[in-house]
């Protein structure tokens, strides 16, 4: 990864210095991904400039109550005959994971990587990553500050979703002393937490449900029993009646088995195509695994996309497992 040699400042002047922006998150957009590009819109807004939101696929439909969700388009379905010579990407951990939306961009375009991901390669013409942040959000609250923006229940409510779910509400290792700060002065701002944490982290779908008990139906034990995983095959989206969305937490029932070290979930969202999702512990830094298969992510929660079937992706997940464990996979 490139040093981060930018600040918070340089990414408020990048905002202030252009006038209309192509604003975008990773695909399959989570919590802090649309909580930050959105965010990004708020900002843009008060500094008076001209934006379009997009993203490469649908964003999770649990995330409309954000503030001008309904401008968030979908460019395999809303294509844009327009290029932009200012780009802003949020929560990106690397170049891949903006997807085509890569083809919007001018041929001289600057690009302002704002991200907290470990794996990040400084792809932004101005980069500013932040390994200590617990989410994206984090970052935002700060440039929000610098680029002296008014803070709104809108604005607040945006950068709160982000913190909220990308520390699981609260919840995990990388909840510091900063994320709860920011998270009691947006609460000042008008932001009802009971009402969001229902939205992001409780209320599930009946298709989520049919999902998560074909997937438990095929929970496996590995590599001395310090790994679980499920399996989520390309039929089951029609025997469930769900979409992609459906099967976002699956991973999380198999990290939270005592004594499993790393959770896996295997999702073949295509035929050809298997969506990996990594939850760890102590033992396995997953980021690694992740970007050693062409993905990235975090130290306790990475993921990546492996073309080929589920036998091929299970192969190579485990084989990389295995060395990082110093253990066989018993498969």
């Amino acid at each position: 990864m490139k040093p981060n040699l930018n600040t918070v400042e340089e990414a408020a002047r990048f905002m202030q210095s252009h006038d209309r922006f192509l604003v975008l998150s990773h695909v399959n957009p989570d919590g802090d991904a649309t909580g930050s590009a959105l965010g990004v819109v708020m900002i843009l807004e008060q500094l008076g400039k001209e934006y379009v939101v997009v993203n490469e696929g649908e964003t999770p439909v649990k995330f409309n109550f954000l503030p001008r969700f309904e401008q968030l388009r979908n460019l395999s379905t809303q294509p844009l005959d327009e290029t932009f010579e200012a780009v802003i990407a949020v929560d990106c951990a690397d170049e891949s994971r903006m997807g085509d939306v890569r083809s919007l961009f001018g041929s001289g375009a600057a690009l302002l990587n704002i991200d907290h991901h470990p794996t990040n390669d400084g792809f932004g013409s101005i980069n500013l990553i932040r390994t200590d942040a617990a989410a994206t959000a984090e970052i935002l609250y700060d440039v929000a500050v610098a680029a002296g923006v008014s803070f709104n229940e809108e604005l607040a409510l945006c950068i709160y979703t982000g913190l909220l779910t990308d520390t699981g509400g609260f919840r995990y290792s990388n909840t510091s002393p900063h994320v709860m700060e920011i998270a009691s002065q947006l609460l000042r701002y008008g932001v009802k937490p009971g009402e969001v944490a229902e939205r992001c982290l409780e209320e599930i779908t009946l298709a989520h449900v049919k999902m998560l008990r074909l997937a438990l139906q095929s929970l496996e034990m590995s590599h001395e029993n310090l790994v679980a995983s499920i399996t989520v095959r390309f039929e089951d989206f029609a025997e469930a009646g769900a979409g992609r969305d459906d099967t976002g937490g699956l991973v999380n029932y198999c990290r939270n088995i005592e004594g499993v070290e790393v959770g896996v979930s295997f999702v073949e969202s295509e035929v050809g195509a298997v969506k990996v999702s990594l939850r760890a512990r102590d033992r396995v830094d997953v980021s690694a695994i992740a970007k050693q298969l062409g993905g990235g992510g975090h130290a306790k929660a990475a993921g990546c996309t492996i073309r080929g079937s589920l036998q091929d992706a299970k192969a190579k997940v485990w084989l990389a497992l295995g060395e990082a464990l110093g253990v066989n996979s018993n498969e």
